[in-house]
């Protein structure tokens, strides 16, 4: 048995070395990096997989949505996003923390400086007896800002950029639920955090009000630059951002991205909303349920390569 060592074959494998060291890692520039996540519950002995490994990027400075059904695992995702889970396999990374590897105190920490979250459930964002002020300084004082004079001018400025100012000595239960959710955003954007979080906000709202909310989160990504991802069943809410992303089974399945054209005609400005499958790391893709049931496709589809696409058909050998 003879090696080939000429050469031309230490040559390629050395452009090959260089290639695969130069590759830059998956998600290297995301804000946030989510790679194969697993999440598995064990329940009376039965194991639930709430994540099934599933893949996202979220740049910063998005305002980004998070679609799906009951059960679909958004949750989930979100609770980890948060610090609020532990993620069972895979990868996730916010503002360059390891969410897999933090130990506890890394994760308060986390949790205390480098998110920010709001609950659907208006009351269990603030704390009953202190006022709109006090609510959003407290973060800053658990995180030891020095100066109350400093606390309190942030907690002014905040409020007042999501029109609540006149709320600042109200107390929660003196304020109505659009005015406590637009508090309580001003709590979760109390130390400046790299990510904002919302789980169902505008849940427990009328449509008028979700508005609000809605408005309240782009003024915080549009002034502040904050990244923020809401997860919400509210297609009004879900069709106001740039970008929508829908949750399967426990992974990403399509994404909805919105652009601005404007017609070169008329100057008319228009949204433009354009509809993806998600092709995971694994080259998994979950094909919109409407368009497998339209043409009947079950357990097996027929694939061709094309010279610039993929074709797919429904198996016509079954009888």
């Amino acid at each position: 048995m003879t090696t080939d060592t000429s050469p031309t074959s230490l040559g390629e494998l050395e452009r090959r070395a260089k290639t695969h060291r130069a590759r830059p890692a998956y998600g290297h520039d995301a804000l946030i990096s989510c790679d194969r996540l697993v999440r598995i519950f064990t329940t009376d002995g039965v194991e639930v997989q709430a994540l099934q490994g599933l893949d996202l990027l979220v740049d910063e400075g998005e305002l980004m949505a998070l679609v799906g059904a009951s059960g679909s695992g958004k949750s989930t995702l979100m609770n980890i996003l948060a610090g609020l889970d532990e993620p069972t396999a895979g990868a996730a990374k916010v503002a360059g923390c390891d969410l897999l590897t933090m130990g506890a105190k890394e994760r308060l920490r986390y949790r205390r400086d480098v998110v920010g979250f709001v609950w659907q459930q208006t009351a269990r964002n603030l704390l009953p007896y202190l006022t709109a002020a006090q609510n959003v300084a407290l973060p800053m004082q658990l995180r030891g800002r020095s100066r109350s004079r400093d606390r309190a001018a942030r907690a002014d400025a905040l409020l007042t950029m999501l029109e609540v100012a006149h709320c600042r000595d109200r107390r929660p239960h003196q304020m109505s639920g659009g005015e406590q959710q637009r508090t309580a955003i001003a709590v979760a954007l109390a130390n400046s955090p790299s990510v904002l979080l919302a789980d169902e906000p505008t849940g427990e709202l009328d449509s008028a009000t979700a508005e609000q909310i809605f408005g309240a989160f782009r003024t915080a990504n549009e002034e502040l630059g904050t990244t923020i991802v809401i997860v919400t069943h509210d297609q009004q809410v879900a069709s106001e951002v740039r970008r929508t992303v829908a949750i399967r089974d426990g992974r990403t399945s399509s994404e909805v991205l919105r652009r601005t054209e404007v017609d070169a005609t008329t100057g008319q400005e228009s949204v433009v909303a354009r509809e993806y499958a998600m092709l995971d790391r694994a080259g998994r893709l979950q094909l919109p349920a409407e368009y497998t049931r339209a043409l009947g496709m079950e357990h097996r589809v027929m694939l061709e390569l094309e010279q610039d696409h993929i074709g797919i058909w429904p198996d016509n050998t079954r009888d």
